[in-house]
């Protein structure tokens, strides 16, 4: 949009509020754990935002800087960066770590979440 407000389906979140803006949204929850500093990082990104944008509605994407968010990194047990993963509810359904191109992401995005909608 033009209007410079947040999309709803792309946040970012960190220690403080990711309950609140992860595990109690109403779709799954895309969770991007990035670093600064990481190359492959900053190539998905551009991706992600693309499968989030196509599917907005049916997931969010939320993007979590591991160097900011100790807690988070660690509760996920992050080894690699970029780690992305799939909740449902707060529940980790799916995980993968790297980069990958958009349709590969969205394809297991939605593999992910179809298994959900039955």
């Amino acid at each position: 949009g033009h209007c410079k407000q947040p999309l709803p389906w792309m946040v970012d979140a960190g220690d403080d509020d990711f309950t609140e803006v992860a595990e109690r949204a109403d779709v799954p929850v895309v969770v991007d754990l990035w670093a600064t500093w990481c190359g492959p990082c900053r190539m998905v990104s551009p991706a992600l935002e693309k499968v989030a944008t196509d599917l907005a509605g049916r997931i969010k994407l939320v993007k979590v800087d591991v160097d900011k968010n100790p807690r988070l990194s660690q509760r996920f047990e992050v080894q690699a960066v970029p780690t992305l993963l799939v909740l449902d509810k707060g529940r980790t359904v799916a995980r993968q770590a790297g980069a990958a191109p958009a349709p590969a992401i969205r394809q297991w995005v939605e593999q992910s979440i179809t298994a959900r909608e039955g």
